[in-house]
């Protein structure tokens, strides 16, 4: 091997490294690629998630549009509403030891 190819050779195999060091480790490398693609997946999971709520809350509000046994379960569970005809019975619920005593 000549010296004038020894030369190019020390020079090329260090810039060759660095080369390789700026690929892996710098701006857009592959360390950035990795984390991109991690924050890629992570934000597709969370768009997953919001297209099932936004599903579910279209579906809601077409039954509230068209279901009126919808409506109703709503009004009663979530408003506290009752039918037209219905009674409510409030029953006081006592301690057992309290009511055995009352009875002695």
């Amino acid at each position: 091997m000549s010296k004038r190819q020894k030369v190019v050779l020390s020079f090329l195999i260090p810039a060759l490294f660095l080369l390789l060091l700026q690929i892996i480790y710098g701006d857009k490398g592959l360390v950035d690629l990795n984390h991109l693609k991690k924050e890629n997946d992570c934000m597709a999971e969370k768009n997953e998630e919001i297209h099932r709520q936004n599903l579910s809350l279209y579906r809601e509000i077409e039954r509230l549009e068209h279901d009126p046994e919808f409506i109703e379960s709503v009004a009663r569970y979530e408003l506290g509403m009752i039918g037209k005809d219905e009674l409510i019975f409030k029953v006081n619920k006592s301690k057992a030891g309290t009511h055995d005593e009352r009875r002695k």
